[in-house]
């Protein structure tokens, strides 16, 4: 049985707020830089340049990507070999309330959503989702979610009749309606299957993938390439303000569900997918 001290868990989170919120992936650069290159619009043109000389300016100042520091999200897979020394929980949200305060990054929670909208002051509580598997490690997954994406996400529940065109008839409305609300370019987290709230969940880890990490079903590779071409044939382009790069990726994750059910999530993510994770 391995032991990790809860306080290691408090400042790894820390450090990974920290660094999400200022320092835009690899990733997700070279794939701003490709969209640059195949946009044809010049206000879009435009749009995707500001973005990437505002990603420089955040990782060279260390200063927040973007003024919505977003509401923070934690998968834990937490090895069932592990012991953790001390409040797991309490750790994370430490480790959050660190970060928000080190970083001068905006406190955006509210304490509760319909009579009490005072703010917390901390950025706490984050959203933490555990999982338990084989090993003595701890996985940790950082998500910073911005809410002008958020709000413009949407589940719905399909029938199997419904099948693939009624998921991709649901992905298109979706994004056509939310326009240029969630700050476009987007990644597109998809979950299909499950119940309810397991298609939400996996639509989440969905936007948290690297942008180019591919599907390793064919199948579901083909439909996430399809519904990318179909998704920038909206022309809703960057910033809303007309183009061909509506979206710069699409990921779907997929679980087996009821025989009556065909659940479908849509978790939109803006550009400033910020999201980090590593292993203790």
């Amino acid at each position: 049985m391995r032991t990790l001290q809860a306080n290691e868990i408090t400042a790894t989170i820390r450090s990974l707020f920290l660094n999400l919120s200022t320092c835009a992936g690899k990733d997700l650069t070279d794939a701003l830089d490709k969209a640059l290159i195949h946009e044809q619009s010049p206000a879009g043109r435009d749009v995707l340049g500001q973005i990437i000389e505002n990603y420089a300016i955040a990782r060279e100042e260390q200063v927040a990507i973007c003024q919505d520091t977003g509401m923070a999200v934690v998968f834990a897979r937490v090895g069932q070999d592990l012991h953790i020394q001390g409040d797991f929980e309490a750790a994370v949200q430490e480790g959050v309330r660190q970060a928000y305060a080190d970083g001068y990054l905006r406190k955006s929670v509210v304490k509760d959503p319909l009579f009490d909208r005072s703010n917390t002051g901390d950025n706490t509580p984050a959203v933490i989702h555990v999982r338990l598997v084989p090993g003595d490690r701890l996985h940790l997954t950082a998500i910073a979610k911005g809410f002008g994406s958020e709000n413009m996400s949407a589940l719905n529940m399909l029938v199997p009749a419904d099948g693939v065109e009624g998921v991709r008839r649901f992905v298109l409305q979706t994004v056509e309606k939310a326009g240029p609300n969630p700050c476009p370019p987007l990644i597109l987290g998809i979950g299909v299957g499950g119940t309810f709230e397991q298609a939400a969940l996996m639509a989440k880890k969905a936007t948290a993938l690297p942008l180019d990490h591919h599907n390793p079903d064919p199948q579901y590779r083909q439909l996430e390439e399809d519904l990318l071409r179909d998704v920038n044939a909206l022309g809703v382009g960057p910033g809303g303000v007309g183009g061909r790069i509506t979206a710069l990726k699409v990921h779907i994750f997929h679980a087996p569900t009821h025989i009556a059910g065909l659940p479908v999530a849509l978790n939109i993510c803006c550009h400033a997918a910020r999201h980090a994770e590593t292993t203790l």
